[in-house]
């Protein structure tokens, strides 16, 4: 067997002021064929993965490009139409081959394309013929679009939100794709559109419930090959927004589709209930100060570089200043500018500095100081799961007893590491605020003592409801009440 695997993947929040060219994934990932590291990233797992499973068959594994960029705003054309056309011609190259297995996000948008993994995809149909496999790995926050399906024989998506899980769904990926290659099954998707979008945690219940019953129906049925979740991405204005329940079944389509409506209905009717409690920045930061002990995680939700925003919002650093708190470490604000200011300065220096809320309005004001430069990183990295995530050259001020790391390539705040990589015991302080809406939980839920979610200023587009879309469908919940009347 000859498989050719690559990867092209980007979450795209379509509000966001930050568009994404080539530098973009050159700062996240930009692997020529056979140069991916063998560490994966949230995307690529497919390629990493793969690697093991053909040379345990025997098969030949086909490396194309691997590209990932931190999610941002609209994706360059001449850029996506670029890596489009580097991988569909490493697959001409490659030709004849027996199967296709990709990395994929599922919400990537580029100007001028509303759906670019549903072109990809039918380019890609359109090279291998109808008889070849063709199958990828999405993310849960992804639009499921009637394109790509057509296009595509099978998808398996991430289950766990935090994605704790996505190397163990590309194995799962590759064990079914090495069934349908042997003729022993014929993968086959069933789709329901649940007719609604929402934030499905699966740290908590109900969704934690939710996804433990789709795994004991996978492991009781031998004719359930997958069971899937799309979550749907709010912050993309796109035709297909929304939520939708994958079944793939071995050649079993009646099963599929009943099963799809039944556990679709059941998620539309919990709808409103997943999403963990908000409280606004001068709450949260009284909660924190008011703890008997640390770490205090506060978790600036919604200024989520994972969801596209800059990572640069101020507001919940300025109530922590105005409260007078101490013992507290920030990770991160964005802001390159200031990073190269600190670079230039050199550590311990001590410098007058502005930094954050650059990007966007309702992200607060910069913050002016006198701070230390305490250490300074290049290329710094921290942990997600099996992953690496880089967040740049990255610089640690402080002031007045707060800890801030300025960075200059955004991402969203994973893993402890992210502060000890700058040399900060994160365990040792009274308060820890981060940035992200539930991928730190994995990781730091073991050191905190009370995390706190916090909703402040508007630098995402977090209420569906009365979010300015322009494309996307105003026929589901919870734009309507009742999608099915």
């Amino acid at each position: 067997m000859r498989i050719f695997t690559a990867a092209l993947a980007t979450e795209t929040n379509t509000f966001s002021p930050i568009s994404i060219d080539k530098r973009a994934f050159e700062a996240s990932l930009y692997a020529r064929p056979g140069e991916h590291p063998a560490t994966p990233t949230l995307c690529t797992a497919p390629i990493t993965v793969g690697r093991e499973v053909c040379a345990a068959q025997g098969w030949e594994l086909i490396e194309g490009t691997a590209c990932w960029a931190d999610p941002a705003g609209l994706i360059n054309r001449q850029t996506y139409e670029d890596l489009r056309d580097e991988i569909l011609g490493q697959l001409r190259a490659a030709m004849p081959v027996n199967g296709v297995v990709l990395g994929l996000h599922g919400a990537m948008v580029a100007q001028g394309y509303d759906d670019p993994e549903g072109d990809f995809l039918t380019l890609i149909r359109g090279i291998v013929g109808p008889d070849v496999l063709v199958c990828a790995e999405l993310d849960p926050h992804s639009h499921l679009t009637e394109k790509r399906v057509a296009a595509a024989d099978f998808f398996v998506v991430f289950k766990e939100f935090p994605h704790t899980d996505f190397v163990d769904r590309a194995r799962d990926l590759w064990a079914i794709a090495v069934r349908a290659l042997r003729g022993e099954i014929k993968p086959v998707m069933s789709v329901f559109d649940c007719r609604m979008i929402d934030v499905f945690p699966t740290s908590k219940q109900p969704m934690r419930g939710f996804v433990d019953r789709l795994l004991t129906l996978e492991a009781a049925n031998p004719q359930i090959l997958s069971l899937s979740v799309i979550h749907g991405f709010m912050a993309a204005d796109v035709p297909e927004l929304g939520t939708r329940m994958l079944v793939v079944t071995n050649d079993r389509a009646d099963l599929g589709d009943a099963l799809a409506e039944q556990l679709g209905r059941e998620l539309f009717a919990m709808r409103g209930t997943f999403m963990v409690k908000q409280i606004d920045e001068v709450a949260a930061v009284e909660q924190a100060m008011v703890a008997p002990a640390g770490p205090v995680v506060i978790a600036d939700v919604w200024d989520n570089p994972g969801g596209g925003t800059a990572g640069d919002a101020t507001v919940i650093l300025a109530a922590l200043i105005a409260r007078g708190a101490r013992d507290v470490a920030v990770g991160t604000i964005w802001d390159p500018i200031a990073v190269q200011i600190c670079f230039a300065a050199g550590e311990g220096a001590e410098i007058a500095l502005r930094f954050g809320a650059k990007s966007a309005p309702e992200t607060g004001d910069p913050i002016d100081r006198r701070v230390a430069v305490r250490k300074l990183v290049a290329d710094a990295q921290m942990r997600f799961g099996e992953s690496l995530a880089p967040f740049g050259d990255a610089a640690w001020v402080s002031f007045d007893g707060i800890d801030v790391i300025l960075n200059s390539t955004r991402a969203q705040s994973f893993d402890p590491s992210l502060f000890s990589a700058m040399g900060i015991d994160p365990e040792s302080r009274k308060i820890l605020l981060i940035k992200s809406t539930n991928h730190f939980y994995d990781s730091f839920s073991k050191i905190a003592s009370e995390i706190v979610y916090c909703s402040a200023g508007r630098p995402y587009p977090n209420t569906p409801a009365t979010t300015d879309y322009r494309k996307a469908r105003r026929t589901i919940w919870p734009m309507v009440e009742d999608p099915w009347g």
